[in-house]
């Protein structure tokens, strides 16, 4: 009887095999074209975030954490071609406002919320203080990250208003009165990090989500009108010019995408003409260390569907009007909207075809130079992280997630230098498939976020270009960022229903 049902499962499965292959074969392929000289945005680069589970997950056994490091930064293959990592090249290194030393009076009830720091309640500096997050900053470096960023939640405690690191009413708590002894700890920190862990920080983003009011002293957090940001960025600007350093600082950080351009917010919006139009009272785009970037988060704005596409393309005319001016999408993670809800972890593809979808319209719409995940390795029950691991400070498992190997679609394939290039495709589809190209010395890459229930084949055809092999790897309910399939030509390209597929051509 047990060999009956086995025997009745195996034909069961080739019927419906057999039934995809006609249906596939009676389906119309979806043709793509791609022309490689119609060039958009150069790509910095796809990243994430240390806070703050990296503090902890950072002292774990070194098999443990050593895989954590492989799965975010590697770009080896296994002996069967797997890629043993998603490549990401760009790390945001949390520079901690001393939450952590402070214990209960911190008044941040979750100790994985509190955050340490180098600068010491007496002044003076440990650099041995922050070994979990340290450890992670080495491995990042050894596995190939070559861009490293430090951002500022909040100003040490020693240089706030209450001695704590949120504010208790809502309004900026940075003591202006020691933005020259803030500016210098940031001086401090980039030397110290140079000295004893040998990473360089390219880029140093003082203020994160200035917007939002951090009262709620359930992490660390600090608002500024953007009278105060320009305040804050002409301290550090002087501090780093006077040390000679080369570390350039980041603008932005904007808590919500239409804090970049006029949201009717005087304030605390329209932040690139603010920051970047020399009319401006906070123009502040000609000091020497300023980087000609400005960049934003994407809550808040993934629905509805109008919302979502009017925002970027709002976001993209902004950063348009002024010349030179780069946009980084530098932190996302489900909060929520009316499609998912940011609550309860998901390791499957439900979350990761959503943020697939996400980033496409980020870097297609808004012209991201760059996209950044929030939580690099998450402790809770939620849709936060790229790798996820037990609530537990000394040891535990790590659990990969679809959202790591769909991100690795992007961050593994599409080089820093890429430039996107243009896709055109049949308007029927344009909510059934998202794809996106880039080129990158004369390799194309091609990602297509494939929605739908149903496999779907792709007629690729490039612009002048030769017939090339292709290969393609797979982000779906059966692969990892798998290799899947070879072509000798683009002309019948497989993708997979609910996947996420890059096309490599070279």
């Amino acid at each position: 009887m047990k060999l009956f049902q086995q025997i009745s499962r195996f034909c069961y499965c080739l019927i419906l095999l057999s039934s995809s292959k006609i249906a596939l074969a009676q389906q119309k392929p979806v043709r793509v074209e791609i022309d490689p000289k119609i060039q958009y945005q150069t790509i910095d680069g796809f990243g994430a975030s240390d806070a703050w589970t990296c503090q902890f997950a950072g002292l774990w056994p070194d098999e443990k954490r050593s895989k954590i490091a492989d799965l975010l930064f590697s770009t080896k293959l296994s002996k069967t071609g797997q890629p043993v990592g998603i490549g990401l090249n760009i790390w945001r290194f949390s520079i901690g406002a001393g939450s952590a030393a402070q214990g209960r009076a911190s008044d941040i009830g979750d100790e994985w919320r509190r955050q340490l720091a180098f600068l010491q309640p007496d002044g003076s500096y440990d650099w041995n203080a922050m070994p979990g997050q340290s450890w992670f900053l080495k491995a990042a470096k050894t596995r190939g990250v070559n861009q490293f960023l430090g951002f500022v939640n909040s100003p040490n405690v020693l240089f706030t208003k209450n001695k704590k690191a949120y504010s208790t009413d809502g309004n900026c708590n940075l003591d202006f009165d020691q933005l020259d002894a803030f500016s210098a700890d940031m001086v401090a920190t980039v030397n110290g990090l140079k000295k004893t862990a040998g990473i360089t920080l390219n880029y140093l983003s003082p203020a994160n989500e200035p917007q939002w009011k951090w009262n709620e002293h359930n992490q660390e957090g600090c608002p500024y009108t953007n009278a105060e940001l320009a305040k804050l960025y002409r301290g550090v600007n002087a501090a780093f010019s006077k040390s000679k350093l080369q570390t350039k600082i980041q603008i932005g950080e904007a808590g919500q995408l239409d804090y970049l351009y006029n949201n009717g917010n005087a304030a605390k919006g329209n932040q690139v003409f603010e920051f970047f139009n020399a009319s401006s009272p906070n123009y502040i785009a000609n000091l020497s260390n300023i980087d000609q970037s400005i960049s934003g988060h994407s809550y808040f704005t993934t629905s509805p569907k109008q919302k979502l596409i009017d925002v970027r393309r709002k976001t993209a005319d902004a950063v348009a009007t002024i010349k030179g001016l780069k946009y980084w999408m530098s932190e996302y993670c489900v909060l929520g909207d009316d499609t998912l809800k940011g609550e309860k972890r998901d390791l499957g593809m439900v979350t990761a075809l959503f943020v697939a979808r996400l980033i496409h319209h980020d870097l297609v719409l808004s012209n991201a130079s760059s996209w950044q995940w929030w939580l690099a390795v998450s402790n809770g029950d939620y849709k936060d992280g790229l790798v996820y691991i037990d609530s537990n400070k000394s040891d535990g498992q790590v659990y990969e997630s679809k959202l790591l190997w769909a991100l690795g679609n992007y961050s593994r394939f599409i080089k820093q230098g890429s430039k996107r290039v243009d896709v055109k495709m049949p308007e029927e589809n344009i909510d059934q498939l998202y794809i996106s190209a880039y080129i990158h010395q004369n390799n194309l890459v091609t990602v297509a976020v494939n929605n739908t229930a149903k496999d779907i084949e792709l007629d690729m055809v490039v612009k002048n270009g030769k017939e090339t092999k292709v290969e393609t790897y797979v982000t779906s309910n059966e692969y990892s960022l798998t290799p899947y399939k070879k072509y000798k030509n683009t002309g019948k390209i497989l993708i997979p229903a609910k996947s996420v597929t890059t096309i490599v051509s070279n």
